[in-house]
């Protein structure tokens, strides 16, 4: 396996991808050739995006969508499509975290949560899967959390959903592998991005987004035969507990 094998001709929605992870693996997508739609909400990221990704004219479309909203979510993959002449590889990343406990939660934050996290990536799927088999095959790559098997005091809306993503990742493979579409799921520990709040300092022993971008273009380098339907992927060197 060729960790800098070419993408060339293939086609890639990234969601959530104007900063963090999402914009990690959009870069390297583009570095490897492929073509790429950076979805996301915010227009000022969106743009900075946009900016940021200039060097890849004529690869690279900024979308706004929100991948809560199935309307939204048909409408990114068709104009990605439209665009760029079909679709290889669909990277959910989209996600959001509140954490509180349960007691002292909205209604509105569990929404948010489960609806971002577990659902955008059932809609996602739903409208790019008809294209990957028009295609003959290709890739899902769901990004999840360590927090999906490692739940935490706090993260009861967010360890839930990463949870069902896990879940809704393992049977979902199982239903399209015969197609030729393969399904992984990332699950990072801590990653040193503004999702948990600011990055700074004091986080140097945590992932980068570029690590757990390596994880993604490397399960696209695999073998047609060959199905990494799950990844780990931690700090080597965590603060120890004391």
């Amino acid at each position: 396996m060729s960790t800098s094998a070419s993408l060339q001709g293939k086609v890639a929605i990234v969601t959530g991808g104007s900063r963090g992870i999402g914009y990690g693996i959009a870069q390297a997508l583009l570095a490897r050739g492929a073509a790429v739609a950076v979805s996301g909400l915010s227009e000022a990221n969106l743009a900075a995006a946009k900016a940021g990704l200039a060097a890849h004219v004529g690869r690279v479309a900024v979308i706004r969508a929100d991948v809560r909203d199935p309307d939204e979510v048909a409408a990114l993959v068709d104009r990605t499509v439209e665009t760029f002449g079909g679709l290889d590889i669909l990277v959910n990343n989209a996600g959001v975290g509140f954490f509180s406990e349960a007691s002292a939660m909205t209604a509105d934050e569990w929404r948010t949560t489960i609806d971002t996290n577990l659902t955008g990536a059932f809609l996602c799927c739903h409208a790019a899967i008809p294209h990957l088999r028009k295609r003959g095959g290709g890739w899902i790559v769901n990004v999840s959390s360590l927090a999906g098997k490692n739940a935490f005091p706090g993260g009861t809306a967010y360890c839930a959903s990463k949870a069902g993503l896990n879940a809704f990742s393992e049977a979902l493979m199982q239903e399209v592998r015969h197609e030729g579409i393969r399904v992984s799921y990332v699950m990072p520990g801590s990653v040193s991005t503004e999702f948990g709040g600011l990055a700074g300092q004091g986080d140097a022993w945590k992932l980068t987004a570029g690590d757990v971008a390596q994880v993604v273009v490397d399960l696209l380098a695999h073998d047609a035969r060959s199905l990494p339907s799950r990844v780990e992927i931690r700090p080597s060197q965590p603060p120890r507990k004391r």
